[in-house]
């Protein structure tokens, strides 16, 4: 197989995701509805947030059975890094663009529109999740990318295309996930919204298949892992607090678990394949 064949391949396993994008414009779902949306994407979520951590641990587990210090050292690192910085990273980000909003509507004084008011391309909130959870499901696709072209470098190419079948089931519920914030805030996102949502989501598994071709790297693979499983970790958190604000506790917990079992059966495939 070419190796245009196996990114083309890639490309397909990446853009899956947008098969659960269209969920984003329901129109007025139900307060149930909204909340069961929500804790789906949040069970989908957990599971990913283990699965990345799992893949990215995986190299540092493997030099601890050797006693190869120095690659524990620093891939561990690496790991505690990439890690600090999808989470933290949004943490301080968000506070920054609240402070910024606070600021200019402030500066409008009282009587005056908000900055909200007079910008129809302000972002909500749900549509600011929306994005995080896109930006943090395409730092974890590049890292599956590197996994496809890697098993391809290598030749092993029956494994490849296993890799490219899991991943795009995979992926198909990611794309869920992302627009579950908007359909849970009753927000209609357009079409041209969700193209984007999708290229950002799905766009890096292409790009890391093409990335993984010509380089071999647990170091780049480790970094892009942690980052994903930070900034996954922090929506987790965000829409953990929108689901305790609706009261429905126990639907919410049935809807998680949904969520979970979904993760787990999609990612039966890769497993299959020993990736």
């Amino acid at each position: 197989m070419s190796s245009a064949n196996i990114a083309l391949l890639g490309a397909i396993a990446g853009f899956t995701i947008y098969l659960g994008l269209p969920l984003g414009r329901l129109r007025t779902p139900t307060p149930r509805l909204k909340a069961g949306l929500n804790a789906v994407a949040i069970g989908i979520l957990i599971f990913l947030v283990w699965d990345v951590l799992t893949h990215a641990w995986e190299p540092v587990d493997a030099a601890l059975s050797d006693h190869r210090w120095g690659t524990v050292a620093s891939a561990g690192a690496v790991l505690a890094a990439g890690l600090a910085a999808g989470l933290l990273g949004l943490v301080y980000y968000d506070a920054w663009m609240a402070r910024r909003r606070a600021a200019a509507d402030r500066a409008a004084g009282p009587g005056c529109a908000t900055t909200a008011e007079l910008s129809p391309k302000t972002r909500s909130q749900a549509g600011s999740l929306a994005l995080m959870i896109a930006t943090g499901i395409g730092l974890h696709n590049f890292a599956e990318g590197l996994a496809i072209g890697n098993s391809a470098a290598k030749g092993e190419l029956s494994l490849a295309v296993l890799l490219i079948i899991g991943f795009g089931l995979h992926n198909a519920t990611e794309g869920f996930g992302i627009v579950a914030p908007l359909a849970a805030d009753g927000e209609r996102p357009s079409w041209t919204s969700l193209i984007w949502l999708g290229l950002i989501g799905g766009g890096p598994t292409f790009l890391g298949t093409l990335v993984g071709q010509h380089l071999v790297n647990d170091t780049l693979s480790i970094a892009f892992l942690g980052l994903a499983a930070g900034s996954i970790l922090y929506v987790v958190i965000e829409l953990l607090a929108i689901a305790r604000k609706t009261g429905l506790k126990t639907l919410t917990t049935w809807c998680i678990l949904v969520g979970l079992l979904l993760g787990f059966a999609t990612d039966a495939v890769v497993t299959a394949a020993g990736a």
